[in-house]
């Protein structure tokens, strides 16, 4: 069975097969990281930024065949899929701007006098996981800062969006980075495990499930390897009151449906104080009925199938699961009749514990709303989950809003709107969604040795 090839998810053809990397492929790619480590290192800062800069040029240029290919390999359509590689070169290039500031010695001052300053460096090859969901920029996140820092890269892409996986490759050789700073291999979990244990791998960056990123934790932390894990989540979306229900309402929806409802991020529980719900509930629904799928490579397409057949049988399963224990089923529900991956946008309701909808997350079209009595019942729902990625507030009190906020166990949480991603803000979460964060200047604090260098008086 070949691991790695492209189903178009939107007619369930196999359009393209690529093999498993060899074992001397494998060898090679780790040689040629390690040789290039040494010689990009001691590189001026300004000639990396540099070539990270074109790699943000590249992506602008061929923004079309980019967000066409993914659009092929995992079901965006065309119009979400540009947004991303305008992202992701905003992503290059803010840290082409940056990462040279960041990158400045530290001074210190310490009792005793003398000179101190921390002066931070790279640690060597990485070992980078990335899933399908956002086949550029969950790449762009890891591969900017770490880049710019003097870091090589080995990267295993998912098996969905091999195409997409030798593009991203192909225009970091055509930007001038050097051979062997960042290859593209095709990997199965055991070559994995082996590429996390080599000497020569210095840390490793996994964005994907909590099964996955339990396994690379395991493994890394066995050979003692620093790690990254970005991993699932079930966002909280609160309102606590709405001076515009319509616009809060506009505002939900539009946090669960981006990308079909495969983000990690997405708003999935919605949470609604007692004299708002049913209006909520009301106007919710009836804005997720109105929206049809469509093929995801015509322009007016805002709604895609799921990445996979397989993935919108296990969100079914999930959704019959609730319906079957006495969920109350809004709207939705059910895939949609014809070829391709494609599930109706559903709203769930009286979810209750012992629904795998209540502890699970729903990845993909589905969102479950819960009707809470006070605004200390929110919190304790909301934090009631093993996930703490993100979440959103909603009040027309900006100060009962900034309360809620500070009391939710997530690594971010946005204040009158869904969750965004932006290359100068912090990105990651508490709990089961992972460790440790990416972007912004914290992108740049990972896989680092930040080095004491002390001249005593």
């Amino acid at each position: 069975m070949t691991a790695y090839k492209t189903v178009n998810p939107a007619t369930g053809e196999t359009e393209k097969e690529f093999p498993l990397a060899t074992k001397e492929e494998v060898e090679t790619a780790l040689a040629a990281a390690q040789q290039a480590f040494l010689e990009w290192r001691k590189a001026p800062v300004e000639e990396r930024t540099k070539v990270i800069a074109r790699v943000a040029e590249l992506y602008r240029e061929r923004q079309d065949e980019l967000a066409r290919l993914i659009a092929k390999e995992m079901g965006k359509p065309v119009v979400e899929a540009r947004g991303e590689v305008k992202l992701v070169a905003s992503i290059y290039d803010y840290y082409a701007t940056e990462g040279p500031e960041f990158l400045k010695d530290e001074p210190l001052e310490v009792k005793g006098g003398g000179d101190a300053l921390v002066r931070s460096t790279p640690i060597g090859p990485l070992l980078g996981i990335m899933p399908w969901n956002y086949p550029y920029y969950q790449v762009a996140r890891f591969a900017a800062p770490n880049l710019v820092l003097g870091n090589t890269i080995l990267l295993k892409h998912a098996g969905s969006c091999p195409q997409s996986a030798l593009a991203i490759e192909k225009i970091f050789h055509d930007a001038g980075l050097p051979e062997g700073a960042y290859t593209n291999l095709f990997l199965d979990n055991d070559q994995v495990a082996e590429i996390i244990a080599d000497s020569r791998v210095q840390g490793v960056s996994l964005t994907g499930s909590e099964r996955a990123g339990a396994a690379v934790a395991e493994v890394a932390g066995r050979n003692l390897k620093k790690y990254v894990l970005e991993l699932g989540g079930s966002d909280p979306f609160i309102v606590l009151d709405s001076d515009d229900l319509d616009a809060t309402v506009k505002a939900a929806v539009g946090g669960r449906m981006g990308n079909a409802g495969q983000a990690c991020t997405a708003s999935k529980r919605f949470i609604v104080l007692e004299d708002l719900y049913e209006p909520f509930v009301e106007k919710f629904t009836e804005r997720m009925a109105r929206i049809k799928p469509g093929d995801p490579q015509q322009e007016d397409t805002r709604f895609g199938p799921l990445s996979s057949q397989s993935a919108a049988d296990g969100l079914v399963e999930q959704i019959q699961d609730a319906v079957d224990k006495g969920a109350t089923l809004r709207t939705g529900g059910h895939k949609v009749d014809g070829p391709g991956a494609y599930v109706e946008p559903t709203v769930l309701t009286d979810v209750t514990p012992e629904m795998r909808a209540f502890s699970e997350e729903l990845f993909g079209p589905a969102a479950v709303i819960y009707k809470v009595a006070s605004v200390e019942e929110a919190i304790d729902l909301a934090n009631g989950s093993p996930y703490g990625l993100g979440g959103s507030v909603f009040s027309a009190d900006p100060a009962k809003a900034q309360d809620v906020a500070d009391q939710l166990d997530t690594g971010m949480v946005f204040i009158n709107s869904v969750a965004q991603t932006q290359a100068d803000m912090p990105f990651g979460g508490v709990k089961r969604s992972g460790v440790g964060r990416e972007l912004g200047r914290f992108g740049m604090d990972e896989f680092v040795n930040k080095k004491l260098i002390r001249t005593p008086r």
